[in-house]
């Protein structure tokens, strides 16, 4: 009995073992350039050159107080965060409005419609560059954080839509019955009962669209001339001009441009795994 049950325990443990090391190779292939980033940011770049892989001899901090002393970064800084959050809050409200007729409403049309939003998925936005370009200009939006905000929204609806149908789909009619027989109005319902039960999609939406709005680079270099609202992506490329011959600072600065981001992702993460899992579980 005693070489059964351990017979029967190893098994699930060899199992686990394969998925394990493809686990932890795909971790260290992540994790490698980064941390090979930020210990390069503590080199000088002569140093760098000669000692490209080993640990500084001398660990030189000026490469990143230097960063975050100079006010450009902080300005870089607040200008990503606020087209990221004025993006995000945008894409979530007109998002969740449209999925909730979606899923709860039937209307003449509803699949067509729905339809051509996620045929959004498959237009690139290269496409859209010189057409886009037109039409804020002549709508007076370049150099305007609207510029980026709106057509990053638009771009951002049908998959936070496909998402949040799906989730709207999952709540039992029976609850919708109720709230209308207590005299909740379509938009009460929504409203109450709805979004308070939707928090989990709602986070891992809105996680998506942050993250998306933070790493966009084409977009803003093609609205934003002046400097003023140039967004961390754009910093990255005009540090890195700047200073092409100083590579260690370069590192300093990529490696600071990327803590935001990880940080945000790093608070954030159980909400998105639990909004994109909420939905198969769910019913």
């Amino acid at each position: 009995m005693a070489t059964q049950k351990s017979a029967t325990t190893q098994k699930p443990r060899g199992k686990s073992l394969p998925v394990h090391l493809v686990l932890g190779f795909v971790g260290a292939v992540m994790a490698v350039p980064l941390l090979y980033a930020v210990v390069s940011g503590f080199k000088s770049t002569d140093e760098l050159s000669r000692n490209p892989i080993g640990l500084p001899d001398s660990w030189v901090t000026s490469n990143y107080t230097g960063i975050l002393g100079s006010g450009a970064f902080w300005q870089l800084l607040g200008s990503s965060t606020v087209i990221a959050v004025g993006t995000t809050v945008i894409v979530v409200a007109v998002s969740a409005l449209a999925a909730f007729s979606f899923a709860r409403f039937a209307f003449r049309g509803r699949e067509v419609l729905f339809t051509v939003f996620t045929m959004g998925l498959m237009f690139p936005f290269a496409v859209a560059a010189l057409p886009l370009f037109l039409l804020l200009r002549s709508m007076g939006l370049l150099d305007n954080p609207l510029g980026v905000i709106l057509p990053q929204a638009a771009f951002g609806l049908p998959m936070t839509i496909i998402i949040l149908r799906g989730f709207f789909r999952q709540i039992p009619g029976e609850l919708e019955e109720a709230a209308t027989l207590d005299g909740c109005s379509p938009f009460g319902f929504f409203w109450r009962v709805l979004l308070p039960m939707a928090r989990p999609a709602l986070g891992t939406v809105s996680v998506l669209a942050v993250v998306t709005s933070w790493n966009n680079f084409f977009l803003p270099l093609l609205v934003f001339t002046d400097s003023t609202w140039w967004t961390i992506p754009i910093g990255v490329q005009q540090f890195q001009g700047q200073y092409t011959t100083e590579t260690a600072k370069v590192f300093a600065y990529l490696v600071l441009a990327m803590v935001p981001a990880l940080a945000f992702y790093s608070v954030a993460e159980r909400q998105l795994v639990g909004g994109l899992t909420a939905g198969a579980t769910k019913g």
